[in-house]
């Protein structure tokens, strides 16, 4: 993929009392939608990437509570019976949930906070807020789709496959989805998704109310 090459700015936000949204963003395995995450973070220093719990075992160059926090299945499963997590799945059979507090607690301070999550998730984020924008982002075609997993070399002929046949069943919910971006192209499709996080920050019922008073002060 060609490298992304956007203007990195720095929008750290003061006290605010605009409460942040949340941004529901789902694709399959090998669609692009981690390295468009990574690229809205590095550029928006008021956006935050929600830390999934996970029982799977860290990958190579992952960092425990950067890229998720590492947790047993023992103690993910007293997190459920505690009602810890906004959501939670089974994803190629490893446990993955969001936590309820870390949520709060961002969307408090007026972060937006970006929840990467499978189709099942956003299913259960959207009976439990109003204020989420879901997003889906597809690959060009299923053969690009293998070819990407394929040359990533950390999976099994075996788990390609299993991949490939859940991302058919996930991509089928797109209808679900607010918005739905190709990637095609990297660059066009960050386009895309900050176009996205922009015209929600836009809107009447997100902006800080402080902000207006200064202008009509």
């Amino acid at each position: 993929m060609a490298e992304i090459t956007v203007e990195k700015k720095s929008r750290v936000r003061g006290r605010s009392r605009r409460k942040g949204a949340l941004f529901v963003i789902s694709a399959p395995s090998g669609a692009g939608k981690s390295t468009l995450c990574k690229e809205l973070l590095r550029k928006f220093g008021d956006l935050k990437l929600s830390v999934s719990y996970t029982t799977r075992q860290p990958r190579k160059g992952e960092l425990n509570d950067v890229h998720y926090t590492f947790v047993t299945q023992k103690k993910f499963k007293n997190m459920i019976n505690r009602g810890e997590f906004a959501e939670w799945a089974m994803v190629h059979g490893n446990l993955y949930g969001t936590s309820l507090n870390r949520l709060k607690k961002l969307n408090k301070e007026g972060y937006d906070v970006i929840l990467d999550i499978d189709v099942e998730g956003a299913k259960q984020i959207r009976r439990k807020y109003d204020n989420a924008v879901y997003v889906f982002i597809l690959p060009p075609s299923m053969k690009l789709l293998k070819q990407r997993l394929t040359k990533r070399g950390t999976d099994s002929k075996e788990t390609v496959s299993r991949r490939l046949e859940r991302a058919r069943l996930e991509m089928g919910g797109y209808k679900d989805y607010d918005y739905v971006i190709i990637n095609d192209r990297l660059e066009k499709a960050y386009r895309e998704l900050e176009s996205i996080i922009l015209s929600m920050r836009a809107r009447t019922k997100t902006l800080d109310p402080d902000r207006i008073k200064n202008i009509l002060n």
